[in-house]
């Protein structure tokens, strides 16, 4: 089974065992709609954390992957990244699957809305409780400090995965 494969499970799982709705963000962005069904622009893993994701996209998010308008993306365009901790499969040790779910968090594109964070709202909500990361609404600013070094690449870290 490859890594893509398992994130897809994971995702199947946290959507049939998460089910209370969250409290918007601080910054006031709600966690978008049916966003468990989106498909799957990408997935990475970070050794510096020993984390790994799954970037999801909504319709529009997957229509400008498809055609290469990723730099600028459109505005409309969300991008979602779904996190795990990695955890070692009890069944097949060379094998690292998704284990204790750390955080959701999405990027909404709209240039004139969002234009003192980049062109992007940003929005982050904690583990499977599902609960708003910040202490207040200028936290997006800490994520557009975290994404500056992508300037170059409309402040994405994500590339989308080729597909044959």
């Amino acid at each position: 089974m490859n890594l893509n494969t398992v994130l897809l499970l994971a995702s199947a799982l946290f959507a049939s065992t998460t089910t209370m709705a969250a409290e918007p963000a601080l910054n006031g962005i709600s966690l978008p709609e049916g966003y468990k069904d989106w498909r799957i622009i990408a997935v990475s893993h970070r050794t510096d954390n020993n984390t790994m994701r799954a970037i999801l996209g909504n319709d529009k998010a997957i229509e400008a992957a498809r055609k290469g308008q990723t730099n600028p993306w459109p505005d409309g365009v969300i991008l979602g990244k779904l996190v795990w901790k990695d955890e070692t499969d009890a069944n097949w040790a060379a094998a690292t699957v998704p284990g204790k779910f750390v955080h959701a968090e999405f990027m909404i594109k709209d240039a004139r809305k969002f234009e003192s964070t980049a062109g992007w709202g940003f929005a982050r909500w904690l583990g499977e409780a599902q609960k708003p990361y910040g202490k207040d609404s200028n936290f997006a600013q800490e994520c557009v400090t975290c994404h500056t070094p992508m300037k170059g690449n409309d402040f994405v870290f994500t590339h989308p995965a080729k597909l044959p």
